[in-house]
């Protein structure tokens, strides 16, 4: 069984000590360090290169958006997010940043677990709050999103039947990254999954 990493960012002593205790206690997961803003965010994924980052969002300092954005800009790490925080301009936000996940902090023990293996294996974890408060928000594909250069060459590639590896190689990313572009595309265009996004793609003439 390989072992998958994690470092855990929260402004709370408490909750980091909680967060630390029970993923110690799985034989799969390893707590490599925690950090108590964004900024320590960024320097511990530096020092530890872990496989996930567990981010809280609300924090002095740096917040956990700038972290998210800033970890997955320079070291294509995963970030999950876990907060208390369920209203859709928070959730859109971090997912723009990068974030490949979103939970809160009233999930069960045995969800944020899983929420981790989840990421770990290339997939992206919602809290079902969350992902309704997405659906209501982007209630049907939108004809005018708001979308990064990078996220149009993303969904392009998309619509001509690229996987994720031949993406990166093509754009010159890593595979985590394409996948982080791809899960903000999909909320902002409000898909759920390649083949509607690749309909969308088409139908809108993205990457012609």
């Amino acid at each position: 069984m390989s072992t998958i990493r994690v470092a855990l960012v929260d402004d709370h002593a408490v909750v980091r000590s909680g967060l630390e205790q029970l993923l110690g206690g799985e034989p799969d997961l390893e707590v490599v360090g925690t950090a108590a803003d964004g900024e320590e965010a960024l320097e511990l994924v530096r020092r530890t290169r872990p496989d996930v980052v567990l981010m809280d969002l609300q924090m002095p300092g740096t917040d956990g958006v700038t972290a998210t954005r800033r970890i997955v800009e320079e070291l294509g790490t995963d970030v999950l997010v876990l907060t208390s925080f369920s209203d859709a301009t928070r959730i859109v936000a971090a997912l723009d940043a990068g974030a490949v996940g979103y939970l809160l902090k009233d999930a069960e023990p045995e969800d944020l677990v899983e929420g981790i293996r989840a990421v770990s294996r290339g997939e992206s974890p919602l809290h079902p709050r969350a992902a309704r408060q997405l659906l209501q928000s982007r209630s049907g594909p939108r004809a005018d999103p708001d979308l990064t250069p990078r996220e149009v060459e993303v969904l392009g590639l998309v619509r001509k039947g690229l996987a994720n590896k031949q993406i990166a190689r093509r754009l010159g990313i890593s595979e985590r990254t394409v996948k982080a572009h791809l899960t903000s595309a999909f909320a902002r265009i409000g898909v759920q999954d390649r083949t509607q996004a690749a309909v969308w793609a088409e139908r809108h003439e993205i990457g012609g």
